[in-house]
């Protein structure tokens, strides 16, 4: 029997190909490859989207804290600026915010509840970076004046996939904001 040269490397290969076909040593490795990246995309997501709303709630709490001190007249009374009541909200969000000095603040009085109207904090028509049009103000008004206490911050996303992202403006940052709408106790001034 003669034995051609293309079937002798044929079946010298076939050995080896077959064992490699079944060789199921590196099936882990493989699989953990191949689900790895959407694992860990989708563990992200979770921390992030967590400590958006984490970072939202200390946001409201602090306001709210904050304006507690406006309702009783303490913070009028002590010739309260803009930047002295940002400081004091900064001071209630136990070092959470990257930079708590880009806070952009609107304390404000109106006539009554029905009048209170808030108007979005940034431009709506921008496509890169949106600026801010709220006009920073401390004013926190008499006894028996309608407040509002306008509290704004531009979070940063560091996760950004696509249609999943957390994020809603166009420079990649999520708005958070924080309003309160109240009437000052009868304090007098």
């Amino acid at each position: 029997m003669t034995h051609s040269l293309a079937s002798l490397i044929g079946r010298s290969l076939a050995a080896p190909l077959a064992r490699f076909w079944r060789d199921e040593s590196g099936v882990t490795a493989i699989e953990f490859g191949i689900l790895a990246t959407p694992f860990f995309a989708i563990l992200g997501a979770i921390l992030e989207t967590s400590v958006v709303f984490l970072s939202s709630a200390v946001l409201d709490s602090a306001v709210l804290d904050a304006s507690r001190q406006i309702r009783t007249g303490q913070l009028q009374a002590q010739n309260y600026t803009v930047a002295k009541f940002e400081d004091l909200i900064c001071n209630r969000l136990y070092g959470l915010f990257q930079d708590c000095h880009a806070l952009q603040v609107r304390v404000s009085t109106v006539s009554n509840f029905t009048s209170a109207t808030i108007t979005p904090p940034l431009s709506t028509t921008c496509t890169t970076t949106c600026p801010w049009v709220l006009t920073e103000d401390f004013n926190g008004g008499q006894g028996s004046s309608t407040v509002i206490v306008q509290v704004y911050y531009k979070w940063p996303i560091i996760l950004r996939m696509g249609a999943f992202a957390s994020n809603d403006q166009p420079d990649g940052t999520r708005l958070l904001g924080a309003v309160q709408v109240f009437r000052n106790e009868p304090f007098s001034s």
